[in-house]
């Protein structure tokens, strides 16, 4: 049988290109090579495309790549291939324009498309998307950065031209701690945590080296449970994995660099809240029209019974320690297998 001619794009331009490399010769690694004659594409930080001679180095977060050669063209390059998987995690990767290209040149790809992608990395558009969903969340509010101007935008959409000053002031209606977020990055890039007003005003300016759109939101005090999807129209999820982390948050450093911080799987709790999380995380994809994979993120507080969605990720990552294999993996489907699953669901 002929093999698939597929390509994989890992690397990028984003703040999370180095998580990328390791998802991406992950994901290489765990190809069946009589199924898939693969394409190992390698994008630098400025932008340029490389072949990827795929060799047994296992990297790690901050480990630079090797034995590339560049693409002298990248278009002609993607034509001859018969599927994508595009393992960019973060800013034109997960957010669409990856997307956008590979629907231009009509090759089919793995993952969300354009519109799950860009609405589901920007986190100020996501939770406009949940909230008419009717999907539990936490209360934030939204600014926006103008040159050294901040501009609160209301529910409605006005904005109003405030000092930083003044922004600390109206968020501390949120309470202590407040974490504040850029609304486009992922891995936690660019989080903090403040818990005084001065912390609140470095947060935000540290945020806006980031994204000219800032979220503050409140704390949800629950566990943090992590749920993963599967499925084009029929969309499954798997078991629930929990995250114990070292910091006071799971933060960049908490995730890749801290061998205190724990993933346990399969998270348990009781059989009613299991089951809505799981029912939760398929109305959240479908509610962004994701097809393909994502991982969907909550807080959980048994106690009150309540569950908060935090995010969802269109492309999670997919190193050997990420939650996503993994949970599928204790579902029952290996690595190898799901991306058999996902690179049909591409093709479909």
């Amino acid at each position: 049988m002929e093999k698939i001619k597929l390509g994989i794009i890992f690397g990028g331009m984003s703040t999370e290109h180095d998580v990328s490399i390791v998802s991406g010769t992950s994901v290489i690694s765990n190809l069946n090579k009589d199924k898939y004659e693969v394409f190992p594409i390698y994008i630098s930080k400025d932008g340029e495309w490389y072949t990827y001679k795929a060799t047994n180095i296992s990297y790690k977060v901050g480990d630079k790549i090797s034995n590339i050669t560049e693409i002298d063209n990248p278009i002609s390059y993607l034509k001859n291939l018969d599927v994508v998987f595009p393992i960019l995690h973060g800013l034109y990767g997960e957010d669409g324009s990856i997307q956008g290209l590979l629907e231009l040149l009509k090759i089919p790809y793995v993952g969300c498309h354009i519109l799950s992608s860009s609405i589901s990395m920007d986190k100020a558009y996501t939770k406009i998307i949940f909230e008419k969903a009717g999907i539990k969340q936490a209360n934030y509010l939204y600014l926006k950065l103008l040159e050294n101007k901040y501009a609160l935008v209301h529910k409605d959409f006005s904005e109003e031209l405030i000092t930083l000053d003044k922004a600390c002031e109206i968020a501390e209606i949120l309470k202590y701690p407040i974490f504040v977020k850029p609304s486009n990055s992922g891995s936690s890039v660019g989080i903090r945590k403040a818990t005084t007003r001065e912390e609140m005003k470095e947060a935000i300016k540290y945020a806006g080296q980031f994204d000219s759109k800032i979220l503050l939101e409140e704390q949800i005090i629950g566990r943090e449970i992590e749920c993963a999807v599967l499925g084009n129209e029929d969309v499954k999820a798997s078991c629930l994995g929990e995250i114990l982390p070292s910091d006071s948050f799971y933060s960049f450093d908490a995730k890749y660099n801290n061998a205190e911080s724990k993933t346990i799987i399969s998270a348990k709790m009781k059989e009613n809240l299991e089951k809505q999380v799981k029912e939760l995380a398929v109305k959240a994809f479908k509610a962004v029209d994701g097809k393909g994979f994502a991982r969907v993120d909550f807080f959980v507080n048994e106690e009150t019974e309540e569950i908060y969605i935090n995010e969802i990720n269109t492309i999670p990552g997919f190193t050997e320690i990420s939650m996503y294999p993994k949970l599928w993996a204790h579902s029952g489907i290996s690595y190898s297998e799901l991306l058999d699953k996902l690179i049909s669901l591409a093709m479909k």
